[in-house]
């Protein structure tokens, strides 16, 4: 007798090839994929995308790279031995005299530039040097904007993968024991969730220094309890099946049985709702910085430019070109987690 095959009751490549005939045939869901998979591909190039520095120089018959290596100004004929400032129209001017070339980003600023040449006020609004404006410091408002979309995606992957760790390691631990495990474990977790999360992070942020590790860390320790439900429900319910007691009977270990065969068949509140929950930690992330309590000042964040907004009512184009951002990933994301809600919807044709 094949083990393999007595143990589960589904085909997963079967299954997986129908869901994702499901999912294409939700265009919204579809076509929402692949937009945030290239806007978030774009945006880990965005030191290419949007900096100060040229992605290349010719300066008398010798190429440089500044985006890689530190050029002192004295390179390229200046007076100073410090770090060449290429937004310096005297720099500028340097490298396109004669036969010499620079070749630029996109936008030549990156998030902590700060354009000492505006002529206008800061917050200054769009112009031909700066697309979507300045902030209230002069910092590019674009710039900060890629570099702001690309933490707040990363933070959210990483604060959910965490979650889904400890959710799935609790719920499958929950679900398939029972008994006193899973009383026990559920008073734990009635009592942890019961905790002010909020007033934690307030403590927390008086207490040290404000980092993404520390938010990773104290978010992730309550954004799992959700899911542990879902998980010891599916872990519950089929562990009462004929090919887990068959699992059980030829010896296979409850590791073996947790994870090889009981996990795969419970994946699909966690597939549902990965979507859901990269969307909240976004949120969650947006939220804190707007309020003082996430990443550092310096740090490109789509909270503290909603809080620049706030701060400065006249300068429409800080709160609106976040709020495009914010809301347009967060659509994406909620289209994509439709999406896969009806591709794994089994009684749908």
């Amino acid at each position: 007798m094949n083990l393999e095959s007595t143990m589960t009751d589904i085909k997963p490549d079967k299954e997986s090839s129908r869901a994702w005939k499901r999912f294409k045939t939700n265009k919204r869901g579809y076509y929402s994929l692949w937009l945030f998979i290239i806007l978030f591909g774009l945006s880990l190039f965005a030191e290419i995308l949007s900096n100060d520095k040229p992605l290349l120089v010719y300066y008398q018959d010798s190429f440089y790279i500044p985006i890689l290596k530190v050029y002192p100004e004295t390179t390229f004929g200046g007076d100073f031995e410090t770090e060449s400032d290429y937004v310096d129209p005297y720099v500028k001017e340097l490298l396109n005299t004669d036969n010499n070339w620079a070749i630029y980003p996109l936008n030549p600023f990156r998030y902590d530039t700060i354009n000492y040449y505006n002529q206008q006020p800061n917050p200054a609004a769009p112009s031909s040097d700066n697309l979507l404006g300045t902030d209230d410091r002069g910092r590019d408002v674009l710039a900060r904007l890629i570099y702001g979309f690309r933490l707040s995606i990363l933070f959210a992957f990483a604060l959910t993968i965490m979650g889904i760790t400890i959710g799935v390691v609790a719920g499958a631990i929950q679900g398939y024991f029972g008994g006193r495990i899973d009383l026990y474990t559920q008073r734990v977790i009635e009592v942890w969730g019961s905790m002010p999360e909020l007033y934690l992070l307030i403590i927390f942020a008086s207490l040290f220094e404000p980092s993404i590790l520390l938010l990773i860390i104290l978010l992730s320790l309550f954004g799992w309890i959700g899911l542990a439900d879902y998980i010891r429900a599916e872990f519950l319910r089929g562990r009462n099946m004929e090919y887990v007691k068959a699992a059980r009977a030829l010896g296979l270990s409850n590791r073996a049985i947790m994870f090889r065969h009981l996990l795969p068949n419970s994946m699909t509140p966690v597939v549902t709702f990965l979507p859901f929950r990269i969307s909240g930690a976004i949120l969650a992330l947006t939220s804190l910085d707007f309020l003082g309590l996430g990443v550092p000042p310096s740090t490109p964040s789509l909270g503290e430019l909603l809080a620049q907004g706030k701060e400065n009512i006249e300068a429409w184009w800080l709160s609106m070109s976040t709020f495009v951002v914010l809301v347009g990933t967060l659509m994406l994301l909620i289209f994509i987690g439709e999406a896969l809600r009806e591709a794994l919807d089994s009684r749908r044709g």
